[in-house]
């Protein structure tokens, strides 16, 4: 499992939201790139970009601070928030980000997710966001009547390369992460789950070690507000792979 420190932009800062409220905003940074910089230095392998002004309004607009921290880190990046057609993709792939996370439009446009994954193989992620097992869209906002265990199923059916699953009742509340729940939804398919949301303290993160099956863990408001150190978390999960 590997800890993927997360970057969350809104107006071109570093932010975290409670619980996906738009207006429960904290910002950390004015500077993305060195917080870039920080988490790559740090050890991470993997940094998790979201774009929340794209996500509540389907247009990305951090694209500015997404480029800098492109050519600032040789680390891979992957970017989700508003991403909602091929042509976006194509730019954001384009751009040199690694992996895209599709959001919203996986559970409304599941073709759109069929054909950026055979264009892009191994590109294409899809981020499943859940309350009460249920999944929710657009910034959180609207809950669907999709149960977030089949919905895994269909996008594995779909091409992703991957799935970002978030607990949106933890997120941003250093609450711990909804393991139980995590690692149902992983053993429901084969392509790798990166457990999202709650993560507060190394127990957590040796709680997910512990479920098994479990990709990597997104981290963000613990590794701002000094509840975690990133590097002892990556050093504890080297450990255990040894």
């Amino acid at each position: 499992m590997i800890i993927i420190p997360a970057i969350d932009l809104k107006g071109g800062k570093c932010v975290r939201l409670l619980q996906g409220r738009e207006e429960d905003v904290t910002v950390y940074s004015d500077d993305p790139v060195a917080t870039a910089r920080r988490w790559a230095d740090a050890g991470a392998e993997l940094i998790h970009i979201v774009d929340l002004d794209g996500a509540f309004s389907g247009q990305q607009k951090n694209l500015e601070a997404v480029r800098a921290i492109r050519e600032a880190v040789d680390v891979k990046l992957e970017l989700g928030g508003g991403i909602r057609d091929m042509e976006r993709i194509d730019m954001l792939i384009g751009l040199g980000i690694d992996r895209v996370i599709l959001g919203t439009v996986a559970a409304e446009n599941p073709e759109l997710v069929k054909e950026s994954c055979a264009k892009h193989p191994g590109r294409v992620i899809v981020g499943i966001d859940a309350r009460d097992g249920k999944v929710a869209v657009r910034g959180w906002v609207e809950v669907t009547g999709h149960e977030a265990t089949e919905f895994a199923k269909t996008v594995e059916g779909n091409g992703a390369a991957g799935i970002v699953y978030t607990d949106i009742s933890r997120d941003g509340m250093l609450s711990g992460p909804n393991v139980e729940a995590t690692r149902d939804l992983a053993a429901s398919v084969d392509i790798p789950v990166i457990a999202s949301g709650g993560i507060k303290s190394l127990e957590d993160i040796q709680n997910l070690l512990g479920a098994g099956g479990i990709w990597g863990a997104i981290t963000g408001k613990a590794i701002y507000s000094g509840s975690m150190d990133i590097e002892e978390a990556i050093a504890l999960t080297m450990k255990h792979g040894e």
